[in-house]
């Protein structure tokens, strides 16, 4: 529920009241006696999904936002107020959507100070690297909710939507500047606890479950960061609580920033090099799937007319955007060929391998699992990591698998494949079908 107040000048106040009239909106009128223009101060209680309706409709009339006041109220009782929220709550007109004035005021509550920003993406970065290096699912999502950058993802879009530039700037640069300390907090972090000895300096990084999730991301990855933004869109311009909105856009960004830092700190260029794409594309479809929702709702820049693209089309109001459409596009297509090229390369890695498992040499081992590095396609390295988990009969040795795989692997994909194959010892009983005699 919420309680409006709106400055109604005397020469369009009787077009004011017959819109409220007409709505059955229930109102009082008050004097203004400061030093402004001639008018009256209309207060009027309205369900929250029907605001944005009836400001739209004062506009019309002649009513600017010179003065409108928009507060949360927990009730109201107007002889009305009853009509009005089955009209706008459970009726045809039904809304979750909120005020382009109230999603701005929320975007911006939502923004931290520098020093809590900064400081609470330290400690969120710091967690997840702990956690990936502990291979801790319940760690890593310790870090998700703590982390801030929900506010700067959703600043920066609701600020593109309504053409804020001083938004996007606050917005954008909060969210690449806290990438960055993400990145570099957990590159120090794990630096330090490899070099300290807390963990030894020869771990396989590539082995950790946790970090396998984020560097080697696939298209899955990419749909995650598009529902990450589109949540976020929909929970701050509905009536929708957003509290769990963040933990979501961090799922997203937080863990694979830790990823890049283990890579750094560990000296693996495929590691740092595919979390940081998986970054990349995260936070550019977070930006990109939040302004499509938030237009697809009916959110546009003020004075924005309906119907005609040359009367909305000018280069004050396009140039931010624009310029943001672009960079996005750029990122997305960029790192959305280098993933493509990963995933081609995983795909032909799984096919192969099961084509050599197929031969009868093999006939006794089950594939587990297949776990590639980061294929960039020789633009950091020309070597791959491949390890086949597979299952074997206990005792039983299988030396030329190794060789097997790797020339099937090399031949396939014209690339140098490093091959390492781990066994999980198996055994099945036998099924004595067999009658007992008689």
């Amino acid at each position: 529920m919420r309680l409006l107040q709106v400055f109604v000048p005397d020469d369009t106040r009787d077009e004011a009241l017959r819109v409220l009239e007409d709505e059955d909106i229930d109102y009082v009128l008050t004097a203004e006696n400061s030093d402004r223009s001639d008018g009256d101060l209309v207060t009027f209680p309205l369900p929250t999904q029907a605001v944005d309706h009836v400001l739209t409709s004062l506009r019309e009339v002649g009513i600017d936002d010179d003065f409108i006041v928009v507060s949360s109220i927990e009730t109201a009782r107007t002889p009305q107020i009853e009509q009005l929220e089955e009209r706008y709550v459970n009726g045809e007109e039904a809304d979750d959507s909120i005020a382009r004035e109230e999603i701005r005021t929320r975007a911006l509550n939502m923004t931290p100070s520098r020093l809590t920003y900064y400081a609470m993406t330290v400690l969120s970065a710091i967690v997840a690297t702990a956690g990936l290096l502990l291979d801790s699912p319940a760690i890593v999502v310790g870090s998700m909710v703590i982390a801030p950058q929900v506010s700067a993802a959703l600043t920066g879009t609701v600020g593109l939507v309504l053409d804020d530039r001083e938004m996007v700037r606050g917005g954008l640069s909060s969210l690449t500047i806290g990438l960055v300390v993400a990145i570099v907090s957990a590159f120090a972090f794990a630096w330090l606890v490899r070099f300290s000895g807390a963990v030894p300096s020869t771990i396989d990084i590539t082995a950790i479950t946790q970090v396998q999730n984020r560097i080697s991301p696939g298209l899955l990855a990419l749909i995650v960061g598009f529902c990450a933004g589109a949540a976020g869109a929909f929970g701050l311009a509905t009536a929708i609580p957003v509290s769990l909105v963040g933990v979501m856009i961090a799922v997203a960004l937080i863990p694979a920033a830790a990823a890049v830092g283990i890579g750094l700190a560990w000296g693996h260029a495929p590691v740092a090099l595919g979390a940081f794409v998986l970054v990349a594309v995260n936070a550019a479809s977070i930006l990109l799937a939040g302004l499509v929702v938030f237009w697809y709702l009916g959110y546009r820049p003020l004075n924005w007319t309906a119907g005609t693209l040359r009367g909305n089309v000018s280069r004050d109001r396009v140039g931010t955007l624009a310029v943001v459409l672009v960079l996005g596009a750029v990122v997305v297509a960029g790192a959305g060929i280098v993933l493509g090229h990963h995933v081609a390369f995983d795909n032909e890695v799984n096919e192969e391998i099961r084509t050599v498992l197929s031969d009868e040499e093999y006939d006794g081992l089950e594939l587990v699992e297949v776990r590639t590095e980061f294929n960039d396609g020789g633009l950091v390295s020309d070597e791959t990591g491949v390890t086949v988990v597979v299952q074997r009969p206990a005792d039983q040795p299988y030396p030329t698998l190794v060789e097997s795989v790797q020339t099937a692997l090399e031949d396939r994909t014209d690339r140098e494949i490093t091959v390492s194959v781990e066994f999980v010892e198996g055994a099945t009983t036998a099924d004595d079908t067999e009658s007992p005699s008689q």
